[in-house]
């Protein structure tokens, strides 16, 4: 009898589990690399080209290095680096296609504008768990609005950076 009775406990403990809500397939990692495609924008009589290295996310902020090249006013060329504030869920909403607003600053380490930090708004609009499409804008100095819509998508923290992504466009 007393058989009968384990071998009944132990049914119904793996019924339970089976029958039990089913674990989300939907969710990403948090700590997946986010690639950020070149984009570029008019200017007057030109253009200029947003370049961002790959961004890593610790404590909910992605960063990494970016450039900004301004064709033919090369002395606007910048360098510098970026943080990007995206929560966890913020993250969980991108992750289930979810538009989601972020914010994040750009800190200039290039000689002469070393240490200029500016304000940065983004969108991001998800495609799908793994790619969407970013828009970005903030200010510069001379109060100019730049706006760049590049493409992103994440790449996992074992998977190799692949360098053609931080090459640079030629007008």
């Amino acid at each position: 009898m007393k058989r009968i009775a384990v071998l009944l406990a132990l049914l119904a403990a793996g019924w339970g589990n089976t029958h039990a809500a089913p674990v989300s397939t939907n969710s990403a990692p948090t700590s997946r690399i986010l690639m950020i495609d070149p984009s570029s924008m008019p200017i007057a009589t030109g253009k200029a080209t947003l370049i961002i290295g790959a961004l890593q996310r610790v404590d909910g902020v992605y960063t990494g290095d970016y450039k900004l090249k301004v064709f033919p006013y090369f002395l606007k060329n910048e360098k510098g680096r970026l943080a990007i504030v995206v929560s966890d869920e913020s993250l969980a909403e991108i992750n289930q296609g979810k538009v989601a607003a972020i914010i994040g600053t750009a800190t200039t380490t290039t000689s002469g504008k070393g240490g200029r930090t500016r304000h940065i708004d983004a969108t991001a609009t998800p495609a799908d768990i793994n790619r969407g499409t970013l828009k970005l804008w903030f200010t510069t100095a001379g109060n100019r609005k730049m706006i760049f819509e590049p493409a992103y998508h994440f790449a996992g923290t074992g998977t190799a950076v692949v360098v053609a992504q931080a090459t640079e466009i030629k007008p």
